[in-house]
């Protein structure tokens, strides 16, 4: 018998090289088709196996497969997908080159970018910022933040060292739409001002519009800064996170339902109470803490249907140890709390592959409120109010050709704003709850781009708006001249009490020059329904959001843009020159002396005026290489005046005066030294004029107390404000497991410890001290500094998969 299990065994041997001679290896290397780099992480999908895999960092993928023909799909987000029909009769080596394409299923956030692309789109004053460009701006806190690395761009300032939002090209901190994931944030900042709300780990884009803004975005008078929630395209889980001093994160990407349904969920959290006094003495009593956090649902509903939900939850209490009166009741403190709740449903379906329909739903509530303990018993007094508003947005858009694309889109708002309302507790301080405003806002709007020749490219918009005030409401009538109260009106709920209708026309030119230059030219008209009012140099929770009624119109503004573009050494440094000229109306500010905290009626208390704009923005910018960054350098000048008759109500005499975001001169630059594969070493400085503030014109007695004389506004100007920032970024740091990698960051903020100037306040003086500097004067006049000492970072970031 043994002779035939030897003859059997020679037989299965024989038969399995036999099947082994018919198995080949498909090879492949994914490129990018405009860089030729190779590209990591692309799905590599192969049928009828249904089979496949990603690619390395190289773009490199490889499988061995039995003889067959098989349909190879390549695909990558934001690139269009390469489909391959494979005969495997030998061993196959196959280089593919991934096209970018702007739309895809879904709305494309992540995408390659054209190494000229700023020298081809019509767009003007708009600015990109990937994630990794964004990691490697030196933060306060060690982390990548996407509003400190807004304001080292040309244009783009803050109202100080700790700032609630940022100004654009000279405008107001609310003239600027935020929006995250399509839904609108209020309240952009933490811990002061320092950095902003978003987990920066869940941005796949940061765009900002600063000239034509496309028609899709309307309600604010200046720009527009559109942040995408990345998609969790994830077949198995991973973990991303980091270890701070300031914060700390953890982030989760994972497949719930395998190829339909995936998960992203990010949170982020900072006690910092025992940091504070390091920052300031004036802090040494301050306490603050905050999170936030951002979750999205991926449903891949079928081949042309893709369902999104994003959630995103914010918020912070800060205390400052400052004694406050309100009706009479003395505070231990005051306690600040802010809340933001967004959602975010998103629809998008494909009719062809050049063919989208995107229907989104989302509701935003932001809630402030100030908190004030009473002395010596057990009760809060507090302050709150609220804005909620709810929108739903249909978009259809289509890629006729390699020169033309187009959409057109509906948008419906409603904006319901309780201004204020006051919970005594226990306390004897009478209840207040000031009337609430509802509105609504309906809007059209189309858009074109348009490759007309070789040479010359437009991008046209335009913008309809329809907004109404509707019940219930209670108008107020005044006498003209005195401002005694005549009467009122009263709007039953839903009845019409105000309609407002806008046309926003936007159009971008572009014009090459050469292959190498390019001279583009932008207009766009922006109204603005919904505003808030303070009278500090950033908004605090006492300060007002309001929309448009009988007597505070909407604000309008035009913008005018030119730049000249040109890319040297092939491409790597963009060298661009823009100005811009923007004129606004109905710019709404404060009258002189007005107090609206609790205000029944706040028409008694702001005035409207016009302001103008205008500046020119020098910017160097090198993406590529072992070093790169940007510099730029901007002049401008921010301007306003009021236009009233009544003298009392005048500021500064109707003459222009300069706007809390007045720069005349700034420079920024950032650095980055990519020494070897593991350390980037990174600088930023920044230097520019002194913000404007108001300083006292005389000195006063009332009832034995000196006080200071206010007759102008924004009269004086803070010294020069610089800073000089350091970062280092230690990447590939050893672990005993593959799956697990890490790096360090390590920053310093305001490394030559500047104390640049907040604010300069008046206190009384006390005998002789610092006479050679005040003389005889009472008052003493005082700079504050918020962070007058180097401020150290140290954050560990890992990665799991």
């Amino acid at each position: 018998m043994r002779p035939y299990y030897l003859l059997a065994a020679l037989i299965a041997i024989s038969f399995v090289k036999e099947i082994r001679a018919q198995e080949y290896q498909m090879s492949f290397k994914i490129l990018n088709m405009n860089t030729g780099i190779g590209v990591e992480n692309a799905e590599i999908g192969i049928e009828p196996c249904r089979c496949g895999g990603v690619s390395d960092e190289q773009g490199r993928f490889s499988i061995t497969l039995p003889e067959a023909n098989y349909q190879v799909t390549v695909s990558y987000i934001g690139f269009a997908s390469e489909v391959r029909h494979v005969v495997l009769n030998q061993n196959i080596s196959l280089n593919i080159m991934l096209t970018e394409k702007n739309e895809e299923l879904s709305e494309v956030i992540v995408r390659a970018k054209k190494m000229d692309e700023n020298l081809n789109i019509p767009q003007m004053g708009v600015v990109r910022l990937t994630p990794k460009e964004l990691k490697m701006i030196p933060s306060a806190v060690g982390e990548s933040d996407v509003l400190r690395s807004m304001v080292l761009l040309p244009g783009v300032n803050n109202a100080g060292e700790i700032s609630n939002g940022l100004s654009i090209r000279g405008g107001s901190l609310d003239q600027n739409l935020i929006l995250y994931d399509y839904a609108p944030i209020f309240n952009p900042t933490h811990l002061f001002g320092l950095f902003s709300v978003f987990t920066p780990d869940a941005i796949s884009s940061t765009e900002l519009y600063r000239a034509n803004i496309p028609s899709r975005y309307g309600g604010r008078a200046t720009s527009v800064l559109d942040l995408k929630v990345k998609n969790p395209y994830v077949d198995k889980l991973k973990l991303t996170g980091g270890i701070g001093l300031v914060s700390s994160r953890l982030n989760v990407e994972t497949p719930l339902v395998k190829d339909k349904l995936m998960l992203f969920a990010g949170v982020r959290a900072g006690f910092t109470d025992f940091l504070l006094p390091l920052f300031s003495e004036r802090l040494k009593d301050t306490k603050a803490r905050f999170y936030d956090s951002t979750l999205k649902l991926l449903y891949l509903a079928s081949e042309k249907d893709q369902i999104s939900l994003t959630g995103f939850v914010s918020k912070d209490f800060y205390q400052l140890d400052l004694v406050t009166q309100i009706q009479n009741v003395n505070a231990e403190n005051n306690q600040y709390d802010f809340s933001t709740l967004n959602g975010t449903l998103n629809w998008s379906h494909s009719f062809s592959n050049n063919a989208n329909l995107r229907t989104v739903l989302l509701a935003s509530d932001y809630t402030p409120k100030i908190i004030f303990p009473e002395r010596d018993i057990d009760n809060d007094i507090v302050y709150k109010s609220k804005i909620n508003y709810l929108s739903f947005i249909s978009e259809y858009s289509k890629n006729v050709s390699a020169a033309i694309d187009y959409y057109i889109g509906a948008q419906a708002n409603r904006y319901t704003i309780s201004p204020g309302a006051l919970d005594p507790g226990t306390s004897d301080v009478l209840s207040v709850s000031l009337e609430k405003e509802t509105s609504y806002e309906f809007n059209g709007y189309a858009n074109i781009d348009w490759s007309a020749l070789e040479k010359l490219s437009l991008s046209g918009g335009l913008r309809f708006s329809h907004f109404v005030l509707v019940g219930p409401y209670t108008q107020n009538f005044y006498d003209e001249v005195t401002g005694e109260p005549l009467g009122f009106k009263e709007f039953e709920k839903g009845a019409g009490v105000k309609t407002y209708n806008g046309i926003e026309p936007r159009l971008g030119l572009n014009w090459k020059l050469g292959e190498t230059t390019s001279l583009k030219t932008s207009y766009a008209r922006l109204n603005q329904y919904l505003q808030n009012i303070y009278n500090s140099t950033t908004p605090v929770p006492t300060s007002r959001w309001k929309t448009a009624d009988p007597y505070v119109q909407p604000q309008k503004s035009d913008s005018y843009g030119l730049g000249l573009y040109k890319n040297l050494w092939n491409n790597e440094l963009e060298v661009s020159l823009e100005g811009y000229y923007r004129r606004a109306q109905n710019v709404l500010t404060y009258r002189p002396g007005a107090d609206f905290f609790l205000s029944d009626d706040i028409n008694q208390d702001v005035i409207q005026g016009e302001g103008k704009a205008y500046g020119a923005e020098l910017s160097f910018k090198k993406s590529t290489g072992d070093i790169n960054g940007w510099v730029n350098y901007t002049w401008s000048r921010s301007l306003l005046r009021s236009q009233v008759d009544n003298i009392g109500d005048r500021i500064n005499n109707n003459d222009w005066y300069p706007s809390d975001f007045d720069r005349t001169h700034v420079f920024n630059g950032t650095v980055n030294f990519e020494t070897d594969k593991f350390n980037t070493w990174s600088i930023n400085f920044t230097a520019q004029t002194g913000r404007p503030y108001t300083a006292a014109n005389g000195i006063i007695t009332i009832e034995g107390i000196d006080t200071p004389l206010f007759l102008e506004r924004n009269n004086a100007r803070l010294p020069v404000y610089h800073r000089l920032d350091f970062s280092w970024n230690i990447r590939g740091v050893k672990s005993r497991s593959k799956r697990w990698s890490g790096d360090w960051t390590f920053t310093i903020y305001n490394l030559y410890a500047r104390k640049n100037p907040y604010s300069i306040y008046y206190t009384q003086r006390n005998g002789t001290e610092n006479s050679e500097v005040f003389l005889n004067s009472p008052l003493g006049a005082y700079e504050l500094s918020i962070i007058n000492s180097p401020l150290i970072s140290l954050t560990y970031n890992f990665v799991f998969q």
